[in-house]
């Protein structure tokens, strides 16, 4: 059974970069993902990683933003560059168990992460 935590959030200035990590068991063959919620707003997708290594991504971080996975360490990242006031959110990793295509309902179990808070302020 797939358990997820994530690690590196933190406070950091407009402009700045951090990287998330979400570990867990058993996933490597699941499809990944990111989502972020802000305060007063809905939950939404960020990057999504199938288990062959194909992304995709919201439109509002293309270009800034890097999902990855290493199956052999059980973990996902996320690399964030150039990081905004509007990227202030608590994240969120997912795993989608069973799946067609990357942006597909899942029809399989799936799984959160507890989230982790990252805050971009000056």
């Amino acid at each position: 059974q797939a358990q997820l935590v994530e690690f590196g959030g933190g406070l950091v200035e407009p402009g700045g970069s951090l990287r998330l990590s979400c570990t867990g068991s058993d996933f490597s063959s699941a499809r990944l993902a990111w989502f972020r919620q802000a305060p007063g707003k809905e939950r939404e997708l960020v990057a999504v990683i199938g288990d062959s290594a194909a992304t995709h991504y919201a439109d509002f971080v293309k270009a800034r933003f890097t999902i990855s996975r290493d199956n052999a360490k059980n973990t996902m990242y996320l690399q964030m560059n150039r990081l905004n006031s509007e990227d202030t959110a608590v994240y969120y990793c997912h795993a989608c168990m069973a799946y067609t295509y990357l942006q597909s309902p899942c029809y399989g179990k799936t799984y959160w992460g507890q989230g982790t808070q990252v805050t971009v302020s000056s």
